[in-house]
């Protein structure tokens, strides 16, 4: 093959060289970047399913407390005439609670 370089093709291959090596670094320094960034998501990624496997956990025993406390409820509901009266002061007596809670509440934050 013929060679179409003019006759400073020794400098000007140096100076592509150089050129090479200077981009190869920054490339390398580029990938090094997100190869950290790669590691930190999959740390967060980790860390994100252990907390949703917790959170997980707590909703699956709440589960069971709620359902037995409301077995329990229904049984107390069912069995006569006192405890429906009994339940019905506690329910306003929660919903009182909540108006007064709601009041002081609205009283400390204005």
């Amino acid at each position: 093959m013929a060679n179409f370089r003019n006759g400073r093709d020794g400098r000007s291959e140096e100076m592509l060289d150089n050129e090479n090596q200077h981009r190869v670094d920054g490339l390398s320094g580029k990938v090094s970047r997100l190869k950290e960034i790669a590691f930190d998501i999959e740390l967060e990624a980790k860390d994100q399913n252990r907390y949703i496997d917790d959170v997980h956990g707590e909703f699956d025993s709440s589960h069971g407390l709620l359902s037995g406390s409301v077995g329990r409820l229904s049984n107390m509901l069912g069995t006569g005439r006192n405890n429906r009266r009994l339940m019905c002061y506690i329910i306003v007596g929660f919903v009182g609670l909540f108006f007064v809670a709601y009041f002081v509440a609205s009283r400390v934050t204005a």
